[in-house]
């Protein structure tokens, strides 16, 4: 839609860019004033779409040391583009700006690694060259709108031995490393997890808009695969360009199911459609409801999901529910708590070791408080998680991407982690269209 000013659309903008600080790089790049790198751990970067999620991975950038920008691609010259341009540049960055990512490539020869945050169709081709010619890859998801293209990309790293990045950074957010590594796999607080159960609810958002001084030219949206300026603001929603609601928002917890449960799922059963929005403009369907059936090495697991997008009754969370206890988890740092069944064994030792902390002393019960019916059970208590965190949210993982190109860690989401979430997603479009439950090959896995 054209319905909002230029004015409101510069100041909602530079709002959601005021979080952006300065990084170390800043200074450190104004007092040199040249290219040279300071150290043997500086590393630079590229960045390729700087609309609203690159602006998102740009500011966990800034706020991590000896990062140097020397290019920004994008196609919306007047806005994106000349945005994130003067943004660096305001805190020491010096860099090349482009519209055409094939001719950053062939003109930036001293690039170590690049950021992908454009829409899900451009990803396989902008990774696969990049890989190609020589560089480090942290690509958003989706991994890719189509499976064909996911599984360029991981062969294109294995081809290039060039390591591929996957954006989905709950698996290097601490909080869920902790409650992976220490609770579910050592300690086992969960018993035998049994259902798994999550949600993204999002309320009513009128489609992105743009100023009508700033329209980016048929010519230019042509070329990069667009129809017209709806089609490149609101590109989620359209089957060429993405994967609906399902994809864009599910496809983060989706994939903490398979990393939880260390197991891919056999098979989905999905409803879901267009039952709010103009289909005309909103393609892919606003509200899914997904079933899995996972086989692990402990039993059946279901593991159900659903996305909404005109309500946001109790944001987003993902639920682990085993016999001796539930883990109620969420990339909202003030959501999360681990809560004992009443006949599983006491956590003592986990609360000593600093796994778990110990619930608040219950108020004293009174004869108001008594169980009315035999069958109900009482909540148990909550114990918190003890883990804070407080960085943006993707901060964790482009950490360890960059050191990861250091040589100093593993890739938390390596590319063929992120194939597999891909299949695990994008079989749920597929389910709905189909109106019948769907099976997985384990060989759809694998490349």
């Amino acid at each position: 839609m054209t319905g909002i000013d230029r004015r409101s659309f510069l100041r909602y903008t530079a709002a959601a860019g005021a979080g952006i600080l300065l990084s170390p790089l800043g200074a450190e790049a104004n007092q040199q004033g040249n290219t040279k790198r300071s150290s043997s751990n500086e590393l630079n970067v590229a960045l390729i779409g700087a609309g609203a999620q690159g602006q998102v991975l740009l500011n966990a950038c800034l706020k991590i040391p000896e990062i140097r920008f020397k290019a920004v691609c994008d196609i919306w010259a007047d806005y994106n583009l000349r945005r994130a341009s003067r943004l660096l540049e305001k805190y020491g960055h010096k860099l090349n700006s482009y519209i055409d990512y094939q001719e950053m490539l062939a003109k930036e020869k001293d690039l170590d690694a690049v950021i992908v945050a454009t829409p899900d169709f451009w990803h396989a081709p902008q990774t696969v060259d990049c890989l190609n010619a020589g560089l480090h890859v942290y690509c958003e998801k989706e991994m890719s709108n189509t499976l064909d293209g996911a599984r360029k990309m991981v062969l294109a790293a294995r081809r290039s031995g060039k390591l591929l990045q996957i954006g989905h950074q709950r698996r290097s957010n601490p909080r869920y490393i902790h409650c992976y590594e220490k609770l579910i796999r050592e300690a086992k607080v969960l018993g035998r997890i049994t259902t798994v159960n999550g949600q993204w609810n999002r309320s009513v958002q009128p489609d992105s808009g743009w100023p009508k001084g700033l329209v980016i030219h048929p010519s230019i949206l042509q070329r990069f695969g667009y129809r017209s300026m709806e089609e490149y603001r609101n590109w989620r929603w359209y089957r060429r360009l993405g994967g609906g609601p399902i994809v864009d928002l599910g496809s983060h917890q989706i994939d903490i199911y398979n990393w939880f449960l260390e197991a891919t799922p056999k098979s989905v059963l999905a409803s879901g459609g267009t039952d709010y929005y103009d289909k005309k403009t909103h393609e892919w369907y606003d509200t899914v409801l997904a079933t899995y059936e996972y086989e692990t090495r402990h039993g059946l697991v279901r593991a159900f999901y659903q996305t909404i997008t005109t309500n946001s009754s109790q944001g987003y969370f993902e639920n682990f529910m085993g016999d001796q206890g539930t883990l109620q988890i969420s990339e909202s740092g003030s959501r999360g708590g681990v809560y004992r069944e009443p006949t599983a064994p006491e956590w003592d030792r986990w609360i000593t070791l600093g796994y778990l902390k110990a619930p608040a002393a219950e108020p004293k019960k009174t004869a108001a408080d008594a169980v009315l019916d035999v069958r109900e059970t009482l909540a148990p208590p909550q114990h918190e998680l003890p883990v804070k965190f407080n960085d943006p949210y993707h901060k964790p993982h482009l950490d360890n991407f960059f050191n990861a190109v250091r040589g100093k860690e593993k890739l938390n989401c390596p590319a063929e982690i992120g194939y597999e979430t891909a299949v695990t997603v994008l079989k749920v479009n597929q389910a709905v269209a189909s109106g019948r439950k769907m099976t997985f090959d384990r060989n759809e896995f694998r490349i």
